[in-house]
């Protein structure tokens, strides 16, 4: 039971991890929440790091620092305070999963303490710790394949890069997989960049396991041989064609996440061509027509078996196609709805769908609506009432809060079937 209410609260707490100020709060709450929140926070502790909280940030790592370490430092003029030598209440940089080279460079840079940069770098470069994102300065002079541990390379290459380095690290020869983060836009590197990039890209296509595109290239013969992908992330503009997914076949891919403006009929493409492996997927788009959502909802429901995580929009007419997509993928565990453009008008006819259809497993809910005066009360009661059989919900309203009688009845429900204990968890969240 402890283990359960931990992964609970872990999967609650883990949904702000990009909303420092909430984290922070939740570190008062009690130890507990503490030990939770903290692994959390540190995954990434360079996110949103201000100017003013750089020195808290140094003086914390100098903490870590062995007492030889200091002693060596100390006898080459560094002075450190007293309270430095106390022990940290966490090994916090065993937390890190995300070794930003740029901002400890910065951060040794603007203390005027040089000297302590190696020792900073040797704190975090060790067998052990393991690390999912390494961000490199241009300037960098240290060989990064001689990291131990070193797996996974992300590369973010935007419209201002041309440097060639970038190549020879894709052609790192060492088994380890290429995580290939980019803003690529053919046209505006030379030539020549363009041109290495993509061959790279093709030759060791069977290393790369993740990819990002926030614009749709021009050219499309480097993609049809990622074949091994097993998570892509794409993210459009208004007007672009993307034509170079139509033919493209991803039959060992797991996470799609979707942005922007794609066309629904090449996203339905890409979940028809994988092999049942998809287990999360993030559409995150509101433009699509009824038809269209329709194709993606029938493509997820015919393809995605094995699905766990799913996000996406449903139009009001298209509420029907929402049970068989609860029938087939019946090891989906978390549901996002989103609702935009008056995409859904009928709640009723939805939570009848979920309360009726859901797989056992189905438990983490999200709705997004522009005021929580859309739901009738009735219907959210029948909809409690009728998940006392299953496995308690975990509850998430993104919506605008207006403070009104209806706001206070409609927390008054949420409590009353929290005690019951049909909701374990409940958040609402201001969409202003």
């Amino acid at each position: 039971m402890p283990k359960l209410i931990f992964d609970l609260l872990y999967d609650i707490i883990n949904e702000f991890h990009n909303d420092r100020k909430t984290l922070l709060s939740c570190l008062l709450v009690n130890k507990f929440w503490c030990e939770i929140t903290v692994p959390i926070l540190w995954r990434n502790p360079w996110n949103n790091l201000t100017v003013s909280n750089e020195k808290f940030l140094l003086n914390l790592l100098i903490k870590h620092l062995s007492v030889e370490s200091r002693n060596n430092l100390k006898n080459q003029g560094i002075r450190f305070s007293l309270n430095s030598y106390k022990k940290p209440l966490f090994n916090y940089i065993s937390f890190c999963k995300h070794l930003d080279l740029c901002r400890i460079h910065g951060l040794v840079i603007r203390s005027e303490m040089f000297i302590i940069y190696d020792e900073i770098l040797r704190l975090f470069i060790n067998e052990n710790n393991k690390f999912t994102y390494l961000y490199i300065p241009l300037d960098f002079n240290r060989p990064i394949h001689l990291f131990p541990g070193f797996k996974k390379l992300e590369l973010r290459i935007s419209k201002k890069d041309n440097n060639h380095r970038f190549i020879r690290l894709i052609e790192l020869n060492r088994p380890f997989n290429v995580s290939l983060s980019t803003s690529y836009k053919s046209g505006m590197h030379d030539e020549e960049f363009n041109e290495a990039l993509e061959l790279s890209l093709i030759k060791y296509a069977r290393r790369i396991q993740s990819f990002s595109l926030t614009k749709s290239p021009n050219t499309t013969d480097f993609l049809s041989h990622l074949f091994n992908l097993t998570s892509l992330r794409l993210n459009g503009n208004y007007g672009e064609e993307w034509n170079c997914l139509k033919h493209l076949s991803l039959p060992f891919l797991q996470t799609l996440k979707i942005g922007g403006f794609i066309q629904a009929k090449f996203l339905a493409n890409i979940i028809t061509s994988t092999k049942g492996y998809l287990n999360k997927i993030n559409i995150d788009i509101d433009h699509h027509s009824d038809i269209n959502n329709q194709r993606i909802i029938q493509a997820i429901y015919r393809n995605c078996p094995n699905l766990k995580r799913l996000k996406l929009e449903i139009k009001n007419n298209n509420i029907s196609e929402l049970e068989p997509l609860l029938r087939s993928c019946k090891y989906l565990n978390k549901l996002h709805i989103l609702k935009r453009n008056n995409a859904i008008t009928n709640w009723n006819n939805c939570f009848k769908v979920l309360s009726k259809s859901s797989p056992t497993n189905l438990s983490k809910f999200k709705f997004d609506c522009r005021d929580i005066n859309e739901f009738q009360l009735d219907s959210l009661e029948l909809f409690f009432d009728n998940w006392k059989v299953r496995q308690p919900m975990i509850l998430q309203f993104n919506s605008y809060i207006n403070l009104n009688i209806q706001y206070k009845d409609f927390m008054r429900l949420i409590d009353k079937y929290k005690k019951k204990g049909n909701i374990k968890y409940f958040v609402i969240k201001s969409a202003i």
